[in-house]
């Protein structure tokens, strides 16, 4: 994969793009700016080499509709107030404006454009109206460089059709998450460990497979769970379930005990009336799920031994909560993998999506991990073993 070091960056207009699909409350305010501030090393090295920065983003899913709601305005704000210096931002999209704009702005400048997404030939299905927009960007680029992880494995007009139009390359974060991922399939220190967790088992199924013959211990919660309990033939009330998926479970089971692989599942778990923060709870065991309760999280037990199984890893990989973790009262299990985690010698790593999220929301020390991946759907698909569109068209040239 080309990196920066393979372009000659002094002075030259840059394409980049960003993942900057932050969080907005109902007031517009950013209330987590993770991926912004991933954004910076490699904003801040094309500034050290004099580069025009021209930054594509978007946000949200406006479907090729203009949504005012989904604008880039507060994250120009806020990418200024981080970089300390000027943010140009540019709301019109028609291609001839946007070229004179670019080329109106100096060199050692960072430009931002409103949201891709506005335009319905970014996320279209035919790629020749995919390269039609990117002919556009193509205009004023001189070079394109590909630093948004969390969308790599979308083929999209900003990903792929412009990579293949002006000489492109990884910046610095698509490089570290790429290093990161494919260091845990091919060389990971052991014992290594993954623990899945999440609502479906129907969007884990690729990587189950994938990891079965890597790994050493898969620990697994969340949502997830209570289909790997039905196929064990046990009751699991209310709880979050997806019985056509049983029989791959069985054969992941069925799998692990022939690789030597330890799959654990909760032994426990807190249990409630329903989906609510004042709901009543209590703990049952996994035999013990009344018929009219949900699970919500896993217990006080299974908290404990998949501490006690992290502490003896030398390298873990967590991808998705153990719980309702949004609602206090099952926020716990994911806390202790995240506090087990952090406080854990091994080589940590957070898959990105909501379990990157839990960490700041259940405000954990992001510094005791030693990777958060920014993207989580584009990490999953990386521990499939899936080719991403993205980082493939990036080795083509």
């Amino acid at each position: 994969m080309r990196t920066l070091s393979d372009l000659t960056l002094d002075n030259a207009t840059v394409a980049l793009r960003c993942d900057f699909n932050v969080p907005l409350d109902s007031q517009g305010v950013i209330t987590d700016d993770l991926r912004i501030r991933a954004a910076l090393p490699t904003i801040e090295y094309l500034l050290s080499r004099s580069a025009k920065v021209v930054i594509l983003a978007h946000l949200g899913r406006p479907k090729g509709q203009v949504v005012d709601a989904l604008s880039l305005a507060p994250v120009a704000e806020r990418l200024a107030e981080l970089l300390g210096r000027p943010v140009n931002f540019v709301v019109s999209r028609d291609a001839a404006e946007v070229s004179q704009r670019v080329a109106e702005t100096p060199t050692n400048s960072v430009t931002l454009l409103e949201n891709v997404r506005f335009d319905p030939r970014e996320t279209s299905k035919d790629p020749s109206e995919r390269e039609t927009l990117a002919r556009e960007w193509a205009q004023w680029a001189e070079f394109f460089v590909s630093d948004g992880f969390g969308v790599v494995h979308r083929a999209q007009a900003s990903v792929t059709e412009i990579a293949e139009l002006v000489p492109s390359a990884a910046g610095l974060l698509v490089q570290s998450e790429s290093d990161v991922f494919a260091a845990i399939l091919t060389d990971p220190a052991r014992p290594l460990t993954v623990i899945l967790g999440g609502s479906k088992v129907g969007d884990k199924l690729g990587v189950i497979e994938s990891l079965l013959p890597r790994v050493d211990n898969l620990l697994i919660g969340g949502g997830m769970a209570y289909t790997f309990l039905l196929a064990q033939g046990k009751e699991v009330g209310q709880s979050l379930q997806q019985p056509d998926f049983v029989e791959d479970v069985r054969s992941f089971m069925a799998e692990a005990i022939e690789l030597g692989v330890r799959l654990l599942l909760p032994v426990d778990f807190v249990v409630a009336e329903s989906f609510d923060a004042n709901a009543k709870t209590q703990i049952v065991s996994a035999d013990s799920i009344p018929a009219d309760w949900m699970g919500l999280d896993i217990g006080p037990l299974t908290r404990e031994e998949y501490a006690g199984v992290i502490a003896g890893s030398a390298t873990v990989v967590w991808n998705g909560p153990m719980g309702v973790f949004e609602m206090e009262p099952f926020a716990g299990g994911t806390l202790a993998i995240a506090h087990a985690m952090a406080e854990s010698s091994a080589y940590t790593v957070i898959g990105g999506g909501d379990s990157a999220a839990a960490v700041r929301v259940l405000d954990v020390d992001e510094t005791k991990f030693d990777h958060i991946s920014t993207g989580g759907g584009a990490s999953l698909e990386f521990l499939e073993g899936k080719s991403l569109p993205g980082l493939a068209v990036l080795k083509g040239q």
